[in-house]
C-alpha cells in the first residue's frame, strides 16, 4: 500500500473514531445527568398522571405540557410541509426541464440557507401585519409556529425526495414503460413506492429538525407556562424551549437537573420517531418485495 493511501486510510479511520467518540461522550453525559430525573415527578409534578393525561388538572411543575406541545407542533408542521416537500422533490426528479431544475434547485438552496431566527422574525412580522389588516385579534400561536417550522424543514424534504427518486435504477422507469404504464403511472406505482425508504428518511430528518428548533418558536408562539395546547390559535409549550428556559433561568440544582431530564426526554422522543420510521421502512420494503 502506498504512503498516500495509508495516510488517507488513517485519516478516515481517525475521523470515524472522532465522530463515534463525540456521540458516545454526549450520550453518556446526557444519560448520566438526565436518567436519574426520569420519573412521574419530572413529567407530572404533584399532579396524578391520570388527571394530567386527561387534562382534569393543569401541570405547572412538570414537562408533560411541553411534551404534548412538541408532539402537537410536529403533527401540524408535517401537515404543512409533507405535500409541498414531497411534491416539489418529485417534480424536480421526474418532470422538470433542466432550466426548471436549475432555478427551482436554486430557490430550495436559498431557502435552506436562511437562518432559523430569520424565519422566526418572518413569522413575527407576518402576524403583526395580519393584526393590522385582516386579523385584528391574531397573535402568535401554535398554527403560526408550525407554518414557520414547515418553511424551515421544507428543503430537507425536497432534497431527500429528489435524491431518493434520482438514485433509483433507470431500468425501473423503463420497466414501467414496457408494461404499458404512462409516465404518471410509472411515477405513482413504481418510482415513489421504490423510493419510499429514502423519502421516509427525509421525513424523519425534517421531524427531528422541527422537534429541536428553538429560534423559530421563540418568536411565534411558545411560552414557558401555557399548560396543554388548547387549540391551533393558542400559546403552547415545547421541550426545546423548556430546556433553553431552564438552562437560562434555573434557580437551584434541582431545577437544572430537571432540565437535563427534559433534554433526555427530547432525545428519546427523537429516537422513538427514528424507530417508528425504521419499522415503517421495513414494512414498505416487505410490501414492495411481496413478502407477507
Amino acid at each position: 500500500m502506498k504512503k498516500s493511501e495509508m495516510l488517507l486510510t488513517l485519516v478516515s479511520c481517525f475521523a470515524a473514531v472522532v465522530v463515534c467518540g463525540t456521540l458516545a461522550v454526549l450520550l453518556i453525559f446526557l444519560f448520566a445527568k438526565g436518567f436519574p430525573m426520569l420519573g412521574k415527578k419530572l413529567f407530572f409534578g404533584a399532579v396524578s398522571p391520570a388527571e394530567a393525561l386527561l387534562g382534569f388538572k393543569p401541570v405547572w411543575d412538570g414537562i408533560w405540557p411541553a411534551v404534548a406541545g412538541t408532539l402537537s407542533l410536529l403533527c401540524v408542521t408535517m401537515f404543512f410541509a409533507l405535500f409541498p416537500g414531497i411534491g416539489c422533490g418529485t417534480f424536480l426528479a421526474c418532470y422538470a426541464t433542466p432550466r426548471q431544475k436549475y432555478w427551482l434547485s436554486l430557490a430550495v438552496d436559498l431557502l435552506a440557507g436562511i437562518p432559523s431566527i430569520v424565519i422566526g422574525l418572518f413569522g413575527f412580522v407576518l402576524i403583526v401585519y395580519l393584526r393590522r389588516t385582516f386579523l385584528p385579534r391574531g397573535t402568535t400561536c401554535l398554527l403560526l409556529a408550525a407554518f414557520c417550522l414547515s418553511l424551515l424543514v421544507l428543503p430537507a424534504l425536497v432534497v431527500a425526495t429528489r435524491g431518493a427518486l434520482e438514485a433509483l435504477p433507470r431500468n425501473l422507469a423503463l420497466t414501467g414503460a414496457a408494461l404499458g404504464f404512462s409516465h404518471d403511472q410509472t411515477v405513482c406505482r413504481l418510482l415513489l413506492p421504490a423510493a419510499g425508504k429514502g423519502i421516509l428518511g427525509g421525513i424523519m430528518l425534517a421531524m427531528g429538525r422541527a422537534a429541536e428548533d428553538t429560534a423559530v418558536i421563540m418568536l411565534t408562539g411558545v411560552v414557558a407556562n401555557a399548560g396543554l395546547p388548547a387549540g391551533l390559535t393558542s400559546k403552547f409549550e415545547a421541550l426545546p424551549f423548556r430546556i433553553y428556559y431552564t438552562a437560562a433561568q434555573y434557580t437551584d440544582q434541582q431545577e437544572l437537573r430537571s432540565g437535563f431530564g427534559a433534554a433526555l426526554v427530547l432525545l428519546l422522543l427523537s429516537g422513538g420517531l427514528l424507530f417508528c420510521a425504521w419499522g415503517l421502512q421495513r414494512s414498505l420494503e416487505r410490501k414492495w418485495k411481496g413478502i407477507r
